[in-house]
């Protein structure tokens, strides 16, 4: 089926410049097309001269897409070197570890030193800190709802092309929404996605409060701050989960916890 859409564009310019011929182009799933602009004769010198123009514009026979929201035509390239390749070479099995939970609970601190730890052991490793990839990829992104959701999707898109890589990706992000989470886990083969939640009350994370947000929530001037006005929703089957107890175990510690289980999982050798 052909859809077809007529429109009238109508631009102005100063009637004391020669209005030169103007090119418009149509792109992002419509077929590129280029249109001249012819100037209208105006009939008072006072007012702005005019250039209209009808235009019909088709969509590109090959833009449609399938029902997945996937391009109908493009089909994924295989290439010779595949994962089980490049796992061979680094000695390791790529896998995504996400570490979720409220902000102050120590999920960066705890990324960074399960990071040291594997690399002292010669394993390729990479973290995709939530704040870190607001810098970049993600810097057009606000903290509403359909944001974060596109926030997480993203993360998890770019933490699959590590371990497909055969690297150990670790995600360090707070991930609110449990079906955000549930849904990165689904693009992963079973068992390469190993959540861990840091299961550290609100009160223990509010009286770390190392960047000063929460003060900042409770004094009305965040909005929708996760665990304040905006809701986190802890995880039910995470791989991994630590807690705190009477004492604060260091880092170090809660990283050879997440250690422990992939070489149970045979994560750190081919």
């Amino acid at each position: 089926m052909t859809i077809a859409a007529k429109i009238s564009l109508i631009f102005t310019s100063s009637p004391t410049v020669h209005a030169p011929t103007t090119k418009l182009r149509f792109a992002k799933c419509l077929r590129k097309t280029t249109l001249a602009l012819t100037p209208v004769k105006s009939t008072d010198a006072s007012r702005t001269l005019s250039h209209t123009v009808d235009a019909t514009v088709k969509p590109d026979e090959h833009a449609f897409t399938n029902g997945s929201g996937l391009h109908a035509n493009v089909v994924w390239h295989k290439c010779s070197v595949e994962k089980n390749d490049r796992q061979e070479l680094l000695n390791q099995k790529g896998c995504v570890i996400w570490i979720t939970g409220l902000s102050g609970s120590g999920k960066s601190t705890v990324a960074c030193a399960l990071t040291r730890a594997l690399h002292a052991r010669g394993k390729l490793t990479y973290i995709l800190d939530g704040d870190n990839v607001r810098h970049g990829l993600n810097c057009d992104l606000t903290f509403k709802a359909e944001d974060r959701a596109e926030n997480i999707r993203r993360i998890g898109e770019v933490a699959k092309l590590f371990s497909d890589a055969g690297v150990i990706c670790i995600a360090s992000v707070i991930s609110p929404y449990r079906k955000d989470l549930d849904a990165c886990r689904s693009i992963l083969p079973d068992g390469d996605f190993i959540e861990v939640f840091m299961d550290i009350p609100l009160c223990v994370c509010e009286a770390r409060d190392p960047k000063g947000l929460y003060k900042l929530a409770r004094a009305g001037k965040i909005k929708g701050f996760t665990g304040i006005d905006d809701p986190y929703e802890a995880p039910l089957n995470s791989e991994i989960v630590i807690q705190q107890g009477e004492v604060c175990h260091p880092p170090e510690a809660m990283a050879e916890i997440v250690i422990s289980y992939l070489e149970g999982k045979g994560y750190l050798h081919a």
